[in-house]
């Protein structure tokens, strides 16, 4: 139970610090946190909750995660099935107690509530194959990176570090695309609580790209470990 529990806390720190840095901070211009505050504050925010508890849960925090540790056969379909439904849980905990703050403000609207999208809802206006490109590779390689440091044989002492660096160079260059997803639960959350139809509507993809590419991870994660 202490892992599933981790999953909803870890979860839930995510959605919470990165998408609030998005959703308040951003909204003030004159603290000068900018995209690439919002993509330091995703890449702290796995940093610390993974150093917190992860080296000894697991800390996948992402059903995109989970999916690839199933590739993989890392973890088995039971576990990660309860997994990705903490991971919902407490990335709508996170999503909604962002919703109560910015509610209790009579100058900030909700708007899109950092909503992932494409064509016109993307934040510079790229299509659906480029933006389901970016997120199926984007998140291959962070599903990837995820497996590879946190082998019980690697040394862990670096594993956070790398995870966070990781996440934040992803939200470096796709915060423009797509407002970077790369996480399912993320962008559910984040979708379930606009007074904007659009985000459901466009949901699908940010779930299909990054299930992909973190299946993609596992195998390739498989084949890599027996070459």
């Amino acid at each position: 139970m202490k892992r599933y529990i981790v999953e909803l806390i870890g979860t839930f720190w995510l959605i919470f610090t990165g998408c609030g840095s998005s959703i308040i901070t951003v909204a003030f211009p004159e603290f000068g946190i900018s995209y690439v505050g919002v993509a330091l504050a995703f890449g702290f925010s796995i940093l610390t909750i993974y150093y917190a508890v992860g080296g000894v849960l697991g800390c996948h925090l992402n059903p995109a995660v989970t999916i690839g540790a199933i590739a993989a056969k890392r973890t088995g379909i039971n576990e990660g099935i309860k997994y990705i439904a903490f991971q919902l849980l407490g990335a709508t905990l996170g999503a909604g107690i962002l919703y109560l703050i910015v509610t209790d403000n009579e100058f900030m609207e909700i708007g899109s509530f950092a909503s992932n999208g494409f064509g016109k809802h993307s934040p510079l206006g790229f299509g659906v194959i480029a933006c389901f490109i970016t997120e199926f590779i984007m998140t291959f390689f962070f599903v990837f990176i995820f497996l590879r440091v946190t082998l019980k044989t690697k040394n862990s002492n670096l594993s956070g570090l790398i995870i966070g660096l990781s996440l934040t160079l992803i939200h470096l260059v796709s915060i423009p695309i797509t407002n970077t997803s790369v996480n399912p639960a993320r962008s559910t959350s984040q979708a379930i609580f606009t007074d904007l139809i659009w985000p459901l509507e466009q949901l699908w993809l940010f779930w299909l790209a990054p299930l992909s590419g973190g299946i993609i991870a596992g195998l390739v994660y498989r084949k890599f470990n027996t070459v």
